[in-house]
């Protein structure tokens, strides 16, 4: 019997081919003769990112992505996620791991092994991952009927697994095996072990630290840097979070179903706003403070968190006083411009930093200033006409991407400065092995603010996000730990008040876009979300400034 042919185009060399129906795209890879130094790892299909296990019963367009793929990174980090909850079951039966926060270029897992983790045990485990990965094992993909896998985690005493399942309703789920071993995992996964070519774990704190090959050098492991008042903050907010009994998506949905969503709300709001004032509280106690720095990445809230600092610092009885940083940006023809010959206006170097710390200077020792602005329209650094003179009670708030850079305010000596880092640090996960990218978040609070407020379609949100993220690890990410207090923006239920207004927006975003992949990843991701309406977040809700709404004036 004559075997059905396929029309095959690949994405990568632009070739077509006719491939037997029913061929893995693994096989598929292997027709088109192409050369991978790390990978392939996954693979778009008609711009939707699935397994190489995947098997093509109809004509279709296939990308093949290696690990500079942010996708195919994920995928590969995941199926390393699968080796060491393998070889810990595998030396301890009864021990459990939680993959629980990304931090130093790698992943922090609690160990449940029934001792504190020792030096023997990192060893112990490290040299299993070893073995099962040079086993060459096959990771076995399996759709079935959710009721069925939801037995199965019971008897595995898996409950994060089966509340996330039961809780989402879908009729059919996956779940992986390796060697016996069985896992759910968000999204797709490697075909066999042979293909994980590096990865380390450390002691860390009192679990470990697993390392994963660097985004933007697959050849080495993303550099090992210490994130210690960013792992504090995340664990505080574990502790938080233990206070409403909510550390999982499944915890979250039956919490909503339960009709506990206001309470959850009004005690996550409560607890953020008593770490405002808390931090407004240091800001008095330290005295001498002259200008409260903040800094963080795009859409994580700064401009709220700085006009609720501002009410609590009114309340301890100091007069906040904002300015805009951008307001010091050089004449456009002085900028620097970017690899592509574009003005770089997330440079550092756009800004007159001179020109700022003379000013600063100036109104710290009780002097007069005029304030620059800056007309985006010609170009021009302009005066502005407004003076200004700080009485002895008032305080400079001075917020943007580059307030935490040693080098913005060089010359003003440190007790003067007061700085604050604020993200939003998702810590809620979807279970114990499925941890939620704090980047993910951030996108869809910006994809809804873009559509609002701006006139910029998702798509156009997706496509920019690459280059707004390149600019963070260069000008954000490396001086978070100068802060004297980080502030985590992310609220435990917002996700699913989100889910409501983002998934309009990235429904609209066309098939045929290089952006819908992005698009319907997301899409999927909402999808394990019970919706929470927004009409019961107070009108000073950080979500506000992207969600609408806000008493504040933005």
């Amino acid at each position: 019997m004559k075997t059905e042919k396929l029309q095959i185009r690949c994405k990568n060399n632009n070739k077509i081919l006719n491939i037997d129906k029913g061929t893995s795209l693994f096989d598929i890879f292997g027709e088109f003769n192409l050369k991978m130094a790390y990978g392939p790892v996954s693979a778009k299909v008609n711009n939707k990112v699935v397994g190489l296990n995947y098997t093509a019963y109809h004509p279709l367009e296939v990308e093949f992505l290696d690990m500079s793929n942010a996708s195919a990174n994920r995928a590969y980090t995941r199926t390393l996620f699968f080796v060491l909850c393998k070889a810990v079951n595998d030396l301890y039966p009864n021990g459990k791991v939680k993959i629980d926060i990304p931090v130093s270029n790698g992943y922090y897992c609690d160990m449940f092994l029934g001792n504190q983790v020792t030096d023997g045990d990192v060893m112990r485990i490290k040299k299993r991952m070893t073995e099962i990965i040079d086993a060459h094992l096959p990771l076995e993909r399996h759709e079935c009927l959710t009721s069925e896998i939801v037995e199965m985690f019971e008897k595995q005493g898996e409950m994060s697994k089966v509340k996330l399942l039961k809780s989402i309703g879908n009729m059919y789920s996956v779940y992986y095996d390796l060697d016996g071993f069985k896992d759910f995992f968000y999204g797709s996964m490697l075909t066999n072990t042979r293909n994980l070519y590096l990865f380390d774990i450390v002691r860390y704190y009192d679990g470990i630290l697993l390392r994963v090959p660097s985004l933007s050098d697959p050849t080495r492991l993303g550099e090992l840097t210490q994130q210690d008042k960013m792992f504090e903050v995340f664990k505080e907010h574990h502790r938080k979070q233990a206070l409403l009994g909510v550390s999982t998506v499944g915890d979250l949905n039956e919490a909503v179903k339960a009709g506990y969503c206001k309470e959850i709300i009004n005690v996550s709001e409560a607890l953020q706003e008593k770490t405002i004032s808390r931090i407004a509280d240091k800001i008095e106690e330290r005295g001498g403070v002259k200008v409260v720095l903040i800094a963080g990445p795009s859409s994580s809230g700064k401009t709220t968190f700085s006009k609720r600092l501002s009410i609590q610092l009114l309340a301890s009885g100091i007069r906040p006083i904002p300015i805009s940083l951008d307001d010091y940006f050089l004449d456009r023809e002085k900028t620097p411009r970017d690899k592509t010959g574009e003005f770089d206006y997330e440079s550092l170097y756009a800004l007159n930093i001179p020109l700022l710390n003379e000013q600063l200077k100036q109104l710290f020792a009780g002097e007069e200033v005029e304030l620059p602005r800056y007309d985006f329209h010609t170009g021009m650094s302009v005066k502005s006409g407004k003076r200004l003179k700080l009485d002895s009670n008032q305080v400079l708030i001075l917020e943007g991407i580059h307030a935490l850079n040693p080098e913005l305010t060089a010359q003003i000596p440190d007790e003067q400065k007061f700085k604050v880092y604020a993200s939003a640090l998702t810590t809620i996960m979807l279970d114990d092995h499925n941890y939620i990218p704090t980047t993910d978040n951030r996108l869809l609070r910006r994809i809804i603010r873009d559509a609002k407020y701006r006139g910029v379609s998702a798509e156009q949100t997706i496509h920019r996000w690459a280059s707004v993220r390149a600019g963070e690890n260069k000008w954000i990410f490396p001086f978070q730990e100068n802060a004297d207090e980080m502030f985590n923006t992310a609220m435990i239920y917002e996700l699913g008040v989100i889910r409501k207004q983002a998934e309009p927006l990235l429904e609209n975003v066309p098939e045929t876009a290089e952006e819908y992949s992005e698009a319907y990843r997301l899409l999927k991701f909402l999808k394990h979300f019970r919706s929470i309406e927004e009409h019961d977040l107070p009108l000073t809700s950080l979500l506000r400034e992207f969600l609408g709404g806000s008493s504040f004036e933005y």
